[in-house]
């Protein structure tokens, strides 16, 4: 996880040109339960796009 001090002016200095999704990622990449559940998951699935009850749990599915 990157050092990004969320306090900073100059580290969000792009946060309006946010979309959804980048916005889910910040509050997601900072969650300790998510980091937990990653890291248990198996080496294949994570380069495999993890399973879908990852996936489910962690709001990491979308609609086509």
């Amino acid at each position: 996880m990157s050092a990004v001090d969320w306090r900073s002016e100059e580290d969000y200095a792009n946060f309006e040109k946010a979309e959804t999704a980048d916005i889910a990622w910040e509050w997601l990449r900072r969650d300790g339960d998510y980091h937990k559940d990653y890291g248990a998951l198996a080496i294949p699935a994570r380069l495999n796009g993890a399973t879908s009850d990852f996936r489910h749990k962690w709001g990491l599915s979308f609609r086509s």
